[in-house]
């Protein structure tokens, strides 16, 4: 029998600082213009938001923070950010912006969500919080997926990892398309996809940091479904710009 590869290392969520020095996808001198005219906002009520903003401004297109309904107007896409999904969710109605918002995703706005971003376009939840009175948290939906909260452990059982990635055809060198350099930050993972729904990458179990975790199971990571993206780890802290570049290609219909 084939001896399987040690698993990644269990290491601590660290931030974008960390990873500059080691980046595995680093922008260039030149940085891409892939998003050149494009207005594309970053939900940014709580969460990592300034890292995808960065992510988006480096690719050439407009990143525009966005806090009212008012600042939905005129956008190309959104990003909702990596953080505290209940948080996000309450945030949003405090600020009048979930039923905008869940009615753009329905009339086609393009949006990528990170870690509690795919939690909030997921149009179910497994395990969902509740509130004082029992009420289970709600999403803005869009993706017919049903996502584990935390699925991988909490903040200790962090990991890294990398991942075969399709759609990144874009990004191929005479060896072919790099793997995705994943970090896992109490991130979620998709226990069901809907019959739209493909699947992007999965964490197998010999790469995750604590393969009991996974159950023997490989565990769906990424998913897109017509203009809807989601990933369950954090591209924005480690420079991987391949997967925002996607998702620029995915607003212009070249992905």
């Amino acid at each position: 029998m084939e001896a399987c590869p040690e698993p990644a290392p269990r290491v601590p969520p660290r931030g974008a600082a960390h990873y500059a020095v080691r980046m595995t996808n680093p922008p260039s001198a030149l940085p891409s213009r892939a998003g050149a005219g494009l207005r594309i906002g970053v939900l940014a009520l709580q969460g990592d938001f300034r890292e995808h903003l960065h992510a988006v401004e480096a690719a050439g297109a407009t990143g525009v923070g966005v806090r009212r309904p008012a600042e939905l107007q005129g956008l190309d896409g959104l990003i909702i950010p990596g953080g505290e999904s209940t948080t996000i969710d309450k945030l949003s109605r405090t600020f009048g912006l979930r039923d905008p918002l869940r009615e753009r995703i329905r009339a086609g706005l393009p949006v990528y969500g990170s870690c509690a971003g795919m939690i909030l376009l997921a149009d179910e939840i497994a395990d969902p919080a509740t509130d004082l009175s029992g009420a289970p948290q709600q999403t803005f939906g869009g993706l017919d997926i049903t996502v584990r909260r935390n699925a991988f452990g909490r903040q200790r059982e962090s990991f890294e990892t990398d991942l075969d990635f399709k759609d990144l055809e874009f990004s191929a060198t005479g060896q072919g398309v790099a793997p995705v350099h994943a970090v896992f930050i109490r991130g979620p993972w998709v226990e069901r996809v809907g019959a739209g729904v493909e699947v992007l990458a999965q964490v197998e179990p010999s790469r995750a940091s604590h393969p009991e975790a996974l159950a023997g199971t490989a565990r769906i990571v990424a998913v897109r479904s017509g203009r809807l993206l989601a990933t369950s780890f954090h591209p924005e802290v480690t420079g991987e710009k391949r997967v925002h570049e996607l998702f620029i290609r995915m607003i212009k219909g070249e992905a």
